[in-house]
């Protein structure tokens, strides 16, 4: 650290020049360069959404296609992922989102006692499609970007499906509705549509179901059913892989919805919280230094010279930076805490005493470096918690005892609450596994569910028991059916 300081002057007597320590490039152009390049632009300039949006053109293996992009530059999920994932507050806050969301996985159980299926059929068809990694997948999408993107595959006779995976949300763009024959969004592209990286050879068109009804449309395109629009059965179609959209109503008509976590964009929060972690840190940095204010007497430099017989000017010039080099390391040298300094001094004419180098430090004992800020920090935090529908004690925003943590039974209901308003997003996101239960004919013997953690008291002799929220009787099993 010592190497990168230097002593800068600050003041000059007739006799004395002051000098004070700071890091090299305090002072400089590069220095200041660095401030403005990392206190960067406001976030709220990232979003474009309330414009009208131009839908782009490709040509995807000789087709033409029109599709909206995600943002003005088609860059705008990688953006909302790149400042999430800079701030350790916003960041935590998603990944305990995800966790909670997923509870304990999706999963099939037996319509009639309410526990894991024994099928062998549908037992193999967990297995073999990682459901919990694909569960996993969607919670993440939903909980970033409020859609999720789930592709089934059937097999050759169509009969059956046999593959479910999740598509990232980030690598997904929509098909221009108008520019299509039904006036609805028909595919789905998926590929890298980053800036630079864009190849129309390798972007895959998924046929998209119905949003509303993506089982009655994957049976009218199968030849199970009759289309509507005719009144009568179409031949099978060739296609065994289909796109199901899952995706969280939000305000207006969107193609792409903006998840109301990302108010914390448009606020000043998230910037503040930015802000205050970069300005202590150059607080910090900038005063890593002992404050101090050094007198050397002018002649001092070049005593040390004569003392050591030194007569060459370059080897003057290197021994003197070596002897300022020294008094930084005397002064910022952890390993010379304790020790003294000695230097001359002399008595002039007028019975002055005049000392060759003095040292007055200047820091407060009683003010702690860098404590500045941190109850607007707290804050920050506490509003960007609060943003994403998170108690900041769940997460461990505001540590310690003097920040209102909360007690045990306290912190089970926050945590039960919020594990509780994770209902109506399951809904929307068991809305494939729904499809692949009744095109599959395992509807009459097994139903979806995703049990969730309940943490329990001590008294009951253990840390956490499994709940479900599947329904209770024969009765309300037939009504869900009949919704589904």
């Amino acid at each position: 650290m010592n190497e990168d300081m230097r002593l800068m002057p600050v003041g000059r007597t007739k006799d004395t020049t002051r000098y004070t320590i700071v890091p090299s490039g305090v002072g400089g152009k590069g220095f200041q360069d660095s401030v403005s390049s990392e206190y960067g632009k406001d976030s709220a300039l990232a979003f474009d959404e309330d414009e009208i949006l131009s839908p782009i053109d490709i040509e995807i293996k000789g087709k033409q296609y029109k599709y909206v992009p995600f943002g003005a530059d088609n860059m705008l999920p990688f953006n909302i992922k790149n400042m999430i994932g800079s701030n350790m507050v916003t960041s935590q806050c998603q990944q305990f989102n995800i966790l909670a969301c997923y509870g304990q996985g999706v999963r099939f159980i037996d319509r009639e006692t309410k526990h894991d299926v024994d099928d062998e059929e549908i037992l193999d068809f967990c297995l073999r499609n990682s459901l919990h990694d694909c569960f996993m997948e969607q919670c993440t999408d939903m909980k970033y970007f409020f859609f999720s993107v789930t592709v089934i595959i059937l097999n050759r006779k169509g009969n059956k499906i046999v593959t479910v995976r999740n598509k990232d949300a980030c690598y997904c763009r929509f098909e221009y509705a108008p520019s299509t024959k039904s006036g609805k969004i028909e595919h789905v592209f998926f590929g890298d549509f980053r800036v630079g990286s864009l190849d129309e050879n390798h972007i895959e068109v998924i046929p998209l179901l119905d949003y509303w009804d993506p089982l009655g449309d994957l049976m009218v395109r199968m030849g199970r059913k009759r289309d509507p629009n005719t009144g009568s059965n179409r031949p099978m179609t060739r296609d065994r892989k289909f796109a199901i959209l899952c995706k969280v109503p939000t305000p207006g008509t969107q193609y792409y919805p903006i998840p109301y976590y990302m108010s914390i964009f448009r606020d000043a929060w998230f910037d503040i919280y930015r802000l205050i972690g970069i300005g202590k840190r150059f607080m910090i940095k900038n005063t890593s230094a002992p404050r101090t204010q050094i007198e050397v007497h002018n002649d001092y430099w070049d005593n040390v010279c004569d003392m050591e017989g030194i007569t060459d000017e370059a080897k003057r010039i290197e021994r003197k930076e070596k002897e300022k080099q020294d008094i930084i390391n005397f002064v910022t040298g952890v390993e010379n805490a304790g020790k003294a300094i000695v230097s001359g001094y002399y008595i002039d004419p007028n019975g002055k005493e005049n000392r060759m180098v003095r040292i007055y430090p200047l820091n407060d004992a009683s003010k702690k470096e860098g404590g500045n800020w941190s109850d607007d920090m707290s804050e920050a935090s506490n509003a960007l918690c609060f943003a994403f529908g998170i108690h900041p004690n769940l997460v461990g925003a505001t540590p310690g005892k003097s920040q209102m943590n909360n007690s045990g039974s306290d912190k089970r209901e926050l945590f039960t609450l919020k594990q509780a308003l994770e209902k109506p997003m399951h809904d929307v996101m068991c809305k494939p596994y729904h499809v692949i239960l009744h095109y599959n004919g395992w509807n009459k013997k097994a139903s979806i569910d995703v049990p969730m953690i309940q943490l329990t008291t001590l008294d009951e002799n253990k840390d956490a028991k499994k709940t479900t929220v599947a329904n209770t009787n024969k009765k309300d099993d037939d009504n869900d059916n009949n919704e589904e």
